[in-house]
């Protein structure tokens, strides 16, 4: 027992030493000439975050033998950053004020400043990936899927047809594509079988399906205080899990002229959110199942336990 405890102890430090090279190659990266651009990308770096993405990578990269924690830093960084780039978008296309606990970007230096803020966190992951020849592809079809999920969402909440299909296309394509891809790097990474790298691809891909699911729940019936982000812009602009699970007109698409109280209510009054998190749950099972092609080890438990706290959490 006292070697299995030491062992656990010894691994959980090399995981704290890699995911504090990741903070450092993403600081390191942002360190611009330009003052209002080093302080925008601090001032949300430095506000945390769940780190699921990076986290993700490094332990994937763990389980299929991976050793260089200082390798596997800057890719797990750009993973992290292209995220990070996506929110500070996202909050100026949502009017957030609120990001991980603190002002977001756009409430602080405004709309022109942010957009600047979120293109530079993307620059940024290129100068990180340069040197990773093929895995650029990884991240490039992530972005991509990123900026088409972004896009098929605002188009189907301006045409009204936010169907439950609609939302898990885009769920696959603004979050889970970047998960897909932070489990194929770092198996890529490690020197993975075909076999491991489709596997840690898939695990990634339906750990992002329930986490957004997860998310979505949360922005229905957290407040800001323990969100850490600005609550309720998903159901005020008539998209999400209030969407994609019931709530809907007969057609699949809010009613504009709802408020977001009234949808809120029939949302908490009746099963929809048991159905979303019944959904999630299955969604990380099989994502467990993907596991199944690796050794037992701490790095292998820690994905499992990895992917239960994404429907576990309540932020």
């Amino acid at each position: 027992m006292k070697g299995t405890a030491a062992g656990s102890a010894v691994f959980r430090e090399r995981v704290d030493e890699g995911l504090a090279a990741v903070e450092r190659a993403m600081l390191d990266v942002t360190d611009s000439q330009i003052e209002i651009l080093r302080d925008a990308s601090r001032h949300i770096l430095g506000a945390g975050g769940k780190r699921i993405r990076p986290r993700l990578l490094l332990l994937t990269y763990m389980a299929l033998g991976g050793i260089d924690l200082e390798r596997v830093a800057k890719p797990a960084a750009a993973v992290e950053l292209m995220h990070t780039a996506s929110v500070v978008h996202d909050d100026i296309n949502d009017h957030g004020i609120m990001r991980r606990g603190r002002p977001s970007v756009n409430a602080t230096w405004g709309r022109t400043f942010a957009l600047l803020t979120g293109d530079y966190l993307f620059t940024a992951v290129y100068e990180l990936m340069a040197p990773y020849g093929d895995l650029n592809l990884d991240l490039a079809q992530a972005a991509t899927a990123l900026v088409e999920g972004e896009t098929l969402q605002a188009t189907a909440v301006k045409e009204n047809e936010f169907s439950r299909e609609v939302y898990m296309r885009v769920i696959a394509l603004k979050t889970a594509a970047l998960f897909r891809a932070a489990g194929a790097i770092g198996a890529k990474l490690a020197d993975a079988s075909q076999r491991e790298i489709e596997a840690l691809s898939d695990f990634g891909f339906n750990l992002g399906l329930a986490f957004q699911i997860v998310d979505d729940i949360l922005d229905l019936i957290a407040d800001e205080e323990s969100l850490g982000k600005t609550s309720g812009i998903d159901m005020d602009q008539g998209r999400g899990v209030a969407v994609a699970l019931g709530a809907d007109n007969g057609n699949g698409s809010v009613p504009a002229a709802d408020p977001m109280a009234a949808i809120k209510r029939k949302m908490l009054e009746g099963d929809t959110i048991a159905k979303a998190r019944q959904h999630a749950d299955l969604l990380v099972k099989e994502a467990i199942d993907r596991l199944a092609v690796l050794d037992e080890t701490p790095a292998k438990q820690a994905l499992v336990e990895l992917a239960r706290l994404v429907v576990d959490r309540d932020r």
